[in-house]
């Protein structure tokens, strides 16, 4: 199971809406101590004695509530259930709105090599950081071979043997006014269930791409930052293969063809790539395509229902025709 430590917890390099303030108070020795599930769980009811199912897997978290019933609980010297909290081998301890924990709270911490962490943030602000960030981390991943690039709004997957061309297909996007997100290697996460989240594999070398006879071109010093981004939701897949006469590709659009990446249907498409085919243009209409698809618009069955309705009216009309050229014969 993957796990991460309170301490790679504190190490997190987060900005703005995601910095989790936090600091240690006591216990550092105990930072070493692994997180293993992506969950908070608020003390009230073991300070309160009730032990029974206590979740001692996750990191405790302490606001005002419980902070007062620890005042009260230390101020009528009945610390019994809060020496009991410290016999379980919890990742940590949490304080939010900067509350201090008492003097006495901290040395138990200190001999038991408990982590203690403050921040400034508040309890319901501390929850949505830490559930977001634990949930990204321990969710479901997979690396694939491929480019992952934004294109009209939409993360579009692209994926296909060696020397297919998916580099270049990309170049041509990004001169069009898209973005690349990842090139060769893309890390996809399946977070909240059912969302793919594409991103490099590495934040050094990432935005970097290599092209056949060129070398390894930098493309946010080329075509600037804007046309870089760092992860994107994947909103379909893109296959490109060498044209193959022998094949019969789809020519209307009309079948829906999904492939499964971490548990999710993702929109797919087969691309057969020959001299001639401007791919780029074809992938950026595709992905405008697929735009109006999540709004309920599909220009395929559009087609075939228009083609129906247009049969249906001339053998309709035939029918009538001829009905009246019979009765004229008569």
């Amino acid at each position: 199971m993957k796990t991460l430590t309170v301490l790679d917890l504190l190490d997190l390099d987060l900005k703005e809406h995601n910095a989790l303030e936090l600091k240690c108070l006591a216990g550092r020795k105990g930072l070493i101590r692994e997180i293993t599930v992506p969950e908070l769980n608020r003390p009230g009811l073991p300070l309160n004695g009730f032990y029974e199912n206590f979740a001692e897997q996750r990191i405790q978290l302490i606001g005002r509530g419980e902070y007062a019933f620890l005042q009260k609980l230390y101020k009528e010297k009945k610390t019994e259930t809060i020496e009991k909290l410290f016999t379980f081998t919890y990742p940590c301890c949490v304080f939010s709105h900067n509350l201090k924990p008492d003097k006495a709270f901290l040395e138990i911490a200190e001999k038991t090599n408990t982590p203690v962490l403050i921040t400034s943030l508040s309890s319901s602000e501390i929850s949505v950081r830490l559930m977001r960030q634990l949930s990204n981390y321990f969710a479901p991943q997979q690396t694939v071979h491929g480019v992952l690039v934004e294109v009209a709004g939409s993360g579009v997957l692209i994926q296909g043997d060696s020397g297919v061309g998916k580099s270049e297909t990309a170049l041509e996007l990004i001169e069009r006014g898209h973005r690349l997100v990842a090139d060769d290697a893309v890390v996809i996460k399946c977070v909240e269930g059912n969302n793919l989240i594409g991103s490099g594999t590495n934040k050094v070398i990432g935005h970097h791409m290599e092209i056949r006879g060129l070398g390894i071109i930098n493309i946010s010093h080329i075509f600037g930052v804007g046309a870089i981004r760092d992860e994107k939701r994947i909103d379909f897949a893109v296959q490109l293969e060498e044209w193959d006469s022998n094949q019969s590709y789809d020519r209307i659009g009309s079948s829906e063809i999904s492939i499964d990446i971490l548990g999710v249907k993702v929109p797919y498409l087969k691309i057969p790539v020959k001299p001639g085919r401007n791919i780029p243009i074809i992938i950026e209409t595709a992905a405008l395509n697929e735009r109006l698809k999540q709004k309920g618009q599909y220009s395929a069955r559009e087609f075939n229902k228009n083609i129906i309705q247009w049969l249906e009216s001339e053998n309709a009309r035939k029918i009538y025709l001829e009905n009246n050229n019979k009765q004229d014969l008569r």
